[in-house]
């Protein structure tokens, strides 16, 4: 309840009760709520510095969150990166030289992905975070090219490995005659004293004495390349392309079992032995040609042989004595 106040009049002499004025009240109502005014806005600075709104609290709630999810997946990217790391020491170290592959520069592993305009709509978006982003961004860029190119390395091994087996399947490398006793290599690859001529030529093959209708089997796989019939030289022969610069020539032979064209495996009946063209004994004269070259036969005999069987064959074939043919 406000005071009544009186002031002095002198013309009545006495105290008259004082009355507010229309402006007076105005005046004051105005103080009054400019007061309140300062006073709420004082109080709502002052609340909002040392409290937090519920919006606030609930952006702040998801801001921890997301921090927490971004050293989440820095941890989960460093781990991915020890991984490619350990993938990519396999691939060079390991793998590629297996299979006798080069090495992936580090130059093509670690070179950098896109342009440096890659992340601009991040950039002109002027986010608190952005480069927070833009790191993360980074990183899982650069494992996608490094996962990209781990990934057409283990295509190319995958080719290589189906061409080495392949290649290993063509090798001719095993005697085209059954010779588990060692007694059939009759004459081996170098100069030897022609049966006919009886001078020392170059023997291109290694002969392998055996019976009329002995079989011969291919000694790796391969194509028939050709069957042909001479009166003299090679008499009855077959060559057989093995692909990789390897062919094979079996000479003498008394009869065929495949015709050109016929793709063989290893192992596989082609004729039998016989005693046909320039030949002094029934008997299989064994050629093998890598890169259009004549090459020892006896250096490919490591599949159906023992060490101890190999070093025999090794030395029966270099005893310098006169050929079959």
């Amino acid at each position: 309840m406000s005071r009544i106040k009186y002031y002095y009049d002198p013309k009545t002499c006495k105290y008259e009760r004082y009355v507010k004025s229309k402006w007076d009240v105005t005046l004051n109502v105005l103080g009054f709520l400019s007061l309140s005014s300062i006073l709420a806005v004082g109080i709502l600075l002052v609340f909002h510095y040392y409290f937090d709104s519920p919006k606030e609290l609930i952006l702040k709630r998801e801001n921890k969150e997301l921090n927490l999810y971004y050293e989440l997946l820095e941890q989960e990217v460093a781990q991915l990166n020890t991984m490619m790391a350990d993938l990519q020491e396999r691939d060079d170290n390991l793998y590629r030289v297996i299979f006798e592959s080069e090495p992936i520069p580090n130059s093509v592993r670690n070179a950098g992905y896109g342009g440096s305009d890659r992340f601009r709509d991040i950039k002109e978006k002027g986010l608190n975070q952005g480069k927070m982003i833009i790191s993360v961004a980074n990183k899982v860029e650069t494992l996608k090219k490094q996962l990209y190119i781990q990934w057409e390395s283990y295509n190319e091994l995958s080719e290589t490995a189906l061409n080495k087996e392949e290649y290993w399947a063509s090798i001719p490398a095993i005697q085209p005659i059954h010779n588990e006793e060692l007694n059939r290599l009759a004459s081996g690859y170098g100069i030897r004293l022609h049966p006919i001529l009886k001078v020392k030529k170059m023997h291109t093959g290694i002969d392998f004495s055996a019976p009329k209708g002995t079989p011969i089997y291919s000694t790796g796989d391969g194509v028939v390349q050709s069957v042909r019939t001479e009166f003299g030289g090679y008499g009855k022969s077959i060559m057989i392309d093995h692909g990789f610069g390897f062919k094979t020539r079996y000479a003498h032979m008394n009869d065929f079992n495949v015709k050109v064209g016929d793709k063989i495996k290893r192992g596989d009946k082609i004729g039998t032995v016989g005693n046909t063209g320039s030949s002094t004994a029934p008997h299989v004269h064994y050629e093998v040609i890598k890169d259009d070259k004549f090459v020892n036969p006896v250096n490919y005999f490591f599949k159906d042989l023992e060490p101890t069987e190999f070093d025999k064959i090794l030395e029966l074939a270099s005893r310098e004595n006169q050929s079959l043919s």
